[in-house]
């Protein structure tokens, strides 16, 4: 039998395995089971992934080996997203860099350089995939601008079109001065922000009166067509009608009322400009208001904006303050706080702009996706998110999809210059279908990226062909994806699913959290707290780097990522290596046997007992999506149970010739293929590689099949009794540790009470490193109770030692025990330690308290006893 070498080395088996996998395509569908699909979230081409991607993708990962051993057609399908105006900004500054732009190069020049860049970065995301043993089926591997998907793209808009669900309007949207291109609501992040309140004197015509206004906003006031006021206000009583001159513009505009107004901001009374407000625009319509634009598209003044036309909105701002104060319409000034939005890519200041645009009507889509999720037809892990969903679907408005850009599907609608027909066709048109003419122009626009996003479960897999891939793996099973694109993605996925396949594009959808630096911080350029997964996989190995996000992976809290972790589950992939070492060293004249239960070791009993119920608690967990405490049970089993107990437990055995050695090796086989079986999802190259060294193993663990838990299997009685015999070991060790006796060092046990089997008795021995265990009738001089229940007490005899100078050094170690006892108990009485104090810095202080209990009763009872 091969030999293993001494030290794990991760890179060994990376690239080696991960070829033997793709390459034997072990990463295809196979069988005849009942089909499990994943989609990735395609990342963007924008650059290189991120630990969140890392954490997203090894959740896809365990879950598609998994159901592979379950037996299921499992497909995971790969790809990335063109990701229109991100990518689109990335390359702009990457020209910049190189000291030209867009403009210069041209639109077909900068889409050469885009597919160039495409190219690029979609080759290194998938070494990345590769990297951290991801089993995607690359041989279905698909992008958002393949010729493919692109021709769904255009089928999906023409049928919205033709069905009356696509329209262009003239509405005001969120522009972003620097992306050059609208943006949807969603692509616009609030923050909270210094700014002022700045109050202006509107004069009343023909009148000494004057209305005064606040605005955070002065340079918008040049294109106002009007004052609000609300109702019923009475500070306002007999102004409707009259009309106010514009300061600085020296424009009438009239004075309307209007519901929308808000008699307790401000001073009550609202400048209107239709133009540059959403809010406005809707007023504007009601009263039939002038629509005066006095920004252009680089937020610049206008030739609306008189003498200050070409400055930007900011040099604007100041400039119209300083003349308002100058020509004493300006009041006062008021600091405050007040959210901006922020162009999610560029972190540009968005300005609202009224702009003709491509709408979906959102509201006929919205009735099923919503009532998908409120039915369960489509089910959130953790469920807390379906509240989210269902409150963004239940305001939904209609869908902004075009953009500005030149990067990305262009909008299928071409325009006769001769007869102004609209034409929205899936092909080309050579020619207007109304007049004839040649003179035709296509749409500058292209569609928002979300628009061919939204089509991925099912244009992966061929639509609109009927393909046979659509047919079997349609709707796919579970989606793995970020909380902050459950607006963008999930809910628009779920709305395109049932109006173009008439069914959900997947059962179940699960939200993972942010990924934080070790003091909770978001990781970040700026902040340079980023970890780069491929650093992580050089210096730990892609199994320790999976092993940790798995277990870290919890629902409802973002994660706070430590670098240290990696060293903590890299120790257990060496953890993982030396036991299958020693196992495999001690297979000499090995033979597989079938045992009888009457020949098991109490050891024997209990491994075997406790490996059913940790594969039944494993299973049930992953399939809840409870990834750490999946992780948590392998952990527990294979370090505390199988390597510290039982492999401890046996060794004796091992070293006898006889039948007890191999039951010993036969139980010792079958735990340890069962457990590497268990692992394999989580950390599949070790898994891989071990497995294949193993007594009877057969082919590739990839393949092989998740081990069956058999519920005749446990055995209580068995666990009871076993988890006693750990009990006494840990209390003679505890004693040894107490009393400062080297763990090498054998010490004379002895036990009182009913007589104790003769196998408990030499596994309590051979465990606790201790001469041979007696029966006496009373206890000893010299030594201290270990252990006890109803039945028996068990004692270490200390041998010489000077009484009193023990018990001096005990009372000060019980003091000070008792000190430790007393703050930490303070602590956790204390309600706003309670309330402010992270989770696990409490829980950390609950664990201290009982370890402080603990040591106490231990104390008390060794220094009763010297006594």
């Amino acid at each position: 039998m091969k030999e293993l070498s001494t030290r794990y080395n991760p890179s060994d088996l990376e690239e080696k395995w991960y070829s033997c996998w793709k390459e034997g395509g072990f990463f295809e569908p196979k069988g005849s089971g009942e089909p499990f699909t994943i989609m990735i979230p395609p990342p963007n081409i924008t650059a290189p992934l991120h630990m969140g991607h890392a954490l997203n993708l090894v959740i896809q990962d365990i879950i598609i080996r998994f159901k592979r051993m379950k037996g299921y057609r499992a497909l995971w399908v790969p790809g990335e997203d063109h990701a229109g105006i991100a990518t689109q900004n990335a390359v702009e500054k990457d020209l910049a860099k190189k000291g030209t732009n867009r403009k210069e190069l041209g639109r077909e020049r900068f889409l050469e350089t885009t597919w160039n860049w495409a190219k690029e970065y979609r080759q290194r995301i998938r070494e990345q995939i590769e990297a951290m043993g991801c089993s995607v089926d690359w041989s279905r591997e698909r992008f958002t601008m393949d010729e493919g998907l692109s021709e769904a793209v255009r089928k999906a808009f023409v049928m919205l079109y033709k069905e009356g669900l696509i329209y262009r309007g003239k509405y005001i949207v969120n522009w972003c001065p620097r992306c050059s291109t609208v943006l949807s609501d969603e692509e616009v992040e609030h923050e909270d922000e210094k700014g002022a309140f700045y109050y202006i004197k509107y004069p009343i015509k023909d009148s000494d009166e004057y209305v005064i206004i606040a605005t955070t906003r002065p340079e918008t006031m040049l294109a106002d067509t009007a004052v609000a006021v609300y109702p019923s206000d009475d500070r306002y009583e007999g102004l409707a009608g009259k009309t106010v001159i514009l300061p600085l513009m020296n424009r009438e505009i009239p004075i309307i009322q209007d519901r929308y107004v808000d008699p307790s901001f401000g001073t009550g009374a609202l400048k209107v400009t239709p133009a540059h407000d959403p809010n406005d625009f809707q007023i504007g319509l009601r009263h039939g208001l002038e629509v005066i634009e006095v920004l252009d598209k680089d937020a610049r003044i206008n030739e609306n904006g008189g003498k200050y036309k070409g400055l930007d909105r900011y040099e604007a701002r100041k400039q119209i303050v300083k003349d308002l104060e100058e020509q004493g319409f300006l009041i006062k000034v008021e600091p405050m706080v007040h959210a901006v939005g922020r162009c999610y890519r560029c972190e540009t200041v968005v300005e609202p702009s009224l702009s003709d645009q491509w709408y979906v009507k959102v509201g006929p889509l919205a009735e099923k996706a919503i009532e998908a999720v409120e039915e369960g037809s489509v089910t959130f892990f953790p469920e807390t998110w379906k509240k989210v969903y269902l409150n963004w679907m239940n305001e939904i408005r209609d869908w902004c999809i075009s953009r500005q850009l030149w990067w990305g599907h262009r909008v299928p609608v071409w325009y006769c210059d001769d007869c102004n027909e609209v034409i929205v066709e899936e092909q080309d048109p050579s020619v207007c279908p109304k007049c004839g003419s040649k003179n035709i122009r296509q749409d500058e626009d292209v569609l928002d990226t979300w628009f061919s996003s939204q089509l991925w479960p099912f244009t992966t897999l061929g639509w609109p062909e009927k393909t046979e891939d659509l047919e079997s793996f349609y709707p796919t099973s579970v989606l793995v994806t970020a909380f902050d694109i459950i607006f963008f993605w999930v809910a628009r996925m779920i709305m395109a699913g049932y109006h173009f396949m008439g069914e959900k594009p997947f059962n179940h959808v699960y939200i993972t959290r942010l990924i934080r630096d070790k003091n909770g911080r978001k990781m970040s350029k700026s902040l340079g707290n980023g970890i780069d997964p491929l650093d992580v996989i050089r210096e730990h190995g892609t199994d320790a780097m999976r092993f940790t996000l798995a277990i870290l992976a919890a629902q409802n809290h973002d994660i706070k990522l430590d670098v240290r972790f990696f060293d903590i589950y890299k120790k257990f992939a060496n953890k993982i290596w030396n036991a299958a070492r020693f196992a495999l060293l001690n297979m000499e004249g090995f033979e597989k046997v079938n045992l009888d239960e009457e020949e098991l070791a109490i050891e024997d009993r209990w491994i075997l007992s406790r490996l059913a119920k940790s594969v039944k608690a494993v299973e049930e967990s992953i399939d809840g999506y409870d990834f750490p405490s999946a992780s948590k049970m392998i952990y527990s089993f294979f370090w505390n149970e199988f390597c510290d107990w039982y492999i401890e437990s046996i060794k004796p055995r091992l070293n006898r010739e006889g039948r007890g050695r191999i039951v010993a090796q036969n139980v010792l086989v079958r735990t340890l293929d069962a457990s590497l079986r268990m692992l394999h999802p989580f950390m599949p190259y070790i898994t891989e590689e071990l497995w294949q060294n193993l007594p009877g193993s057969d082919g590739l663990l990839i393949t092989a099949r998740w081990p069956e838990f058999d519920e005749s299997s446990f055995d209580n009685p068995s666990e009871m009794e076993y988890s006693r015999i750990m009990d006494m070991v840990r209390g003679v060790r505890n004693i040894k540790a107490e009393m400062n006796i080297p763990p090498s060092s054998k010490t004379d046990v002895y036990y009182i009470g009913e007589v104790l089997n003769q196998e408990v008795v030499e596994l309590v021995s051979h465990l606790s490193n201790s001469n041979e265990i007696d029966r006496r009738a009373e206890k000893t001089s010299g030594s201290v109770s270990a252990w006890g229940d109803a039945e028996n007490t068990l004692y270490v005899v200390l041998g010489e030692i000077d009484t009193d100078a023990e018990i001096e050094r005990l009372t000060g170690k019980l003091e000070k025990e008792r000190g430790d006892l007393a703050r930490t108990l303070s602590k956790l009485e204390n309600g706003d330690f309670i309330r402010n104090a992270p989770e696990e810095v409490i829980a950390e202080n609950r664990e201290r308290l009982a370890t402080c209990k603990d040591n106490i009763r231990r104390i008390e009872k060794i220094i009763e006893d010297l006594k």
